[in-house]
């Protein structure tokens, strides 16, 4: 019986302890909560401060038109009351049941959950959103209500497809911005590490949010990779080569070569100016470009200049006299040949298809077979970033564009994120600025916020062309004064699409296949737009598909394909030896042109 009062003092004191969600330091806390305010009113002044001098990027904000098409989605549902109650109905009974459903489960019954995240979604893997009611509660709630609103816009009959797709695109926006993981109150994590860091976490976050904001010059610049952790020439873009060229746009680079003989076609890499073209050189294990010259090409690449005022007039024929063009003037007195295989990647495959129309015409057959990486010719499956290109939007970017001759490299940065935002925004925006973390050092994310400008006039002349218009796949493209067709078209390709592409879908490749007027060999990469084609052989990741020609209908090709395990790479190689597999000598940069540095160069360093 000694041991009595011991075990009830115990008891006493486990009561008193707090619990995880309990604030152990009351003045702690408050401090820092104080400190983290003071850190957001910098943040909201570093906002504020370029908008109120008109130093604020123009444009319609996606926020705005949002509010339209969302609008137009209600007017379908108000505007008939029977309408208006059924839909009101269902939440109703969706919110009733998981009142009831708590109610038993606050009464000690086993009840099965009323609504359960979507398999791999990761917002929720804390064990305490299905062990604590009332996360369980928030959790479940913000499920039935999402699904819910995406109902709203499936069930709604009178809505163009326009206006279909911009709602499913902004619906998406707003659910992933309301999840109860963003908010530290709502989320059992954050609460958590809040308490026991005494608020800690906010202030580093505020911190990191009004920096933020102040290197988006007013516009939230999202960190999602550590920007020290990273150095051109150093960490990545490390193919040995040299720059042997530059023109007012492009600096042409010239790789070292890694093999004694060498095809006698030189490879000319086209790379998107969206983009800066190391995503193809991010490191010797993942290098397309090492690994090309390692299969014995002699490698050029055109890198874009990251433009500013001086370029704001310069658009598509501008790109291909002074990119395109000029790099194959480059190539041909590096190396003697005229003959040479091209390759073009996202909107960079785009211009090389066009310019190889314009060239049909004046009779430049430079290039002999054209690869295009994820690239579109046809835009009338051309995915989410449709959302961003109608009439009213282009005309407030043009004249948002029309007063620096440029636009800034963040607002396309997020429009990139915002086709993830479930990947590519929230869980960033809850690690930084929630939790008080630096991101990691993933070179991948490092590369992507390498944000570049886009200069005015070629922009613009893109948007409506290709997004707008859709005028490249119809014939109507004019260049030079002149309407190009893709039927001139007739060296043969290889067209690479990847199977989970948010900007250039599957679909939207292959249906783009047939407009050429050659042979198109069609194939289809496992993972996205990145991943899928930044896939080395070392990697073992992924698959690819081959098949017939691509005619049809897209699902009836893949339902009949054959797929590949690993990479697409050696296939491409052996795609690449069967059009011309003659081999010459290794070339040295430098031979027969001077040099000007060291790849990677001096553009594609500048920081937008």
């Amino acid at each position: 019986m000694a041991d009595a009062p011991r075990t009830e003092a115990t008891q006493e004191e486990a009561q008193a302890e707090p619990g995880p969600y309990a604030i152990k330091d009351f003045d702690a806390f408050a401090l820092n909560m104080a400190r983290a305010l003071e850190q957001l009113g910098k943040a909201a002044g570093n906002w504020a401060e370029p908008r109120s001098k008109g130093e604020a990027a123009g444009g319609i904000e996606p926020a705005t038109d949002m509010v339209k098409t969302l609008s137009k989605l209600a007017e379908y549902w108000l505007g008939d009351p029977s309408r208006a109650f059924a839909a009101q109905s269902k939440l109703m009974g969706g919110m009733m049941s998981l009142w009831m459903n708590a109610a038993q489960r606050m009464a000690g019954e086993k009840v099965a959950p009323i609504a359960e995240p979507d398999k791999g979604d990761k917002r929720f893997q804390d064990k305490d959103w299905q062990e604590q009611a009332l996360f369980d509660f928030l959790k479940q709630a913000y499920l039935v209500v999402s699904r819910w609103g995406s109902e709203l816009i499936t069930d709604a009959e009178g809505l163009d497809e326009r206006t279909r797709h911009k709602a499913e695109f902004y619906m998406r926006q707003v659910s992933n911005a309301l999840s109860p993981s963003n908010f530290v109150l709502t989320n059992p994590e954050l609460w958590r590490e809040t308490v026991e860091s005494g608020g800690e976490n906010l202030v580093r976050g505020m911190t990191m949010l009004a920096e933020d904001i102040a290197l988006g010059k007013g516009d939230l610049r999202l960190r999602q990779a550590d920007r020290s952790s990273f150095e051109l020439g150093r960490d990545m873009a490390l193919t040995p080569g040299k720059v042997i060229a530059r023109s007012e746009l492009a600096e042409i680079i010239q790789y070292e070569p890694a093999t004694d003989t060498v095809l006698k076609r030189p490879l000319l890499i086209c790379p998107p100016w969206i983009n800066k073209f190391y995503i193809l050189d991010l490191n010797p294990k993942k290098s397309f470009i090492r690994w090309a010259v390692e299969q014995g090409h002699t490698v050029f690449v055109i890198s874009w200049v990251n433009p500013d005022e001086r370029h704001g007039t310069m658009a598509w024929e501008a790109y291909i006299e002074h990119g395109l063009r000029f790099a194959l003037d480059t190539v041909e007195q590096a190396t003697g040949e005229k003959k040479v295989n091209a390759v073009g990647y996202c909107v960079g495959g785009t211009l090389l298809a066009a310019a190889l129309a314009l060239m049909a015409k004046d009779k430049d057959r430079r290039i002999k077979t054209a690869t295009f990486l994820t690239t579109q010719v046809d835009f009338t499956h051309a995915g989410d970033l449709k959302v961003f290109a109608d009439e009213e939007q282009i005309e407030a970017l043009e004249k948002a564009m029309g007063v620096k001759g440029y636009l800034d490299g963040n607002r396309m940065a997020t429009a990139f994120n915002m086709l993830r935002p479930g990947d590519l925004i929230w869980p960033y925006m809850v690690n930084n600025y929630l939790r008080g973390k630096e991101p990691a050092a993933f070179d991948l994310l490092f590369w992507n916020a390498d944000a570049t400008r886009m200069a005015a006039a070629n922009h613009s002349f893109y948007l409506r062309n290709c997004y707008l218009d859709n005028r490249l796949s119809k014939g109507e493209m004019k260049l030079a004064g002149r309407k190009i067709s893709l039927k001139d078209v007739r060296i043969p390709i290889f067209n690479l699409a990847t199977r989970e592409d948010h900007i250039a879908p599957a679909r939207s490749v292959f249906v783009g296949s047939s407009l050429f007027g050659g042979e198109v060999h069609y194939v289809l990469s496992g993972s996205g737009h990145i991943a899928g084609v930044v896939n080395p052989p070392s990697s073992g990741k992924y698959q690819y598909w081959t098949g017939d020609a691509p005619d049809g209908d897209f699902n009836h090709w893949l339902e009949n394909a054959t797929e590949h395990s690993g990479s697409w790479w050696p296939h491409w190689q052996s795609w690449i030896e069967s059009q011309h597999a003659k081999r010459v000598a290794a070339r040295k940069p430098g031979a027969s042109t001077p040099i000007l540095g060291e790849a990677p160069g001096e553009y594609v360093r500048v920081k937008a």
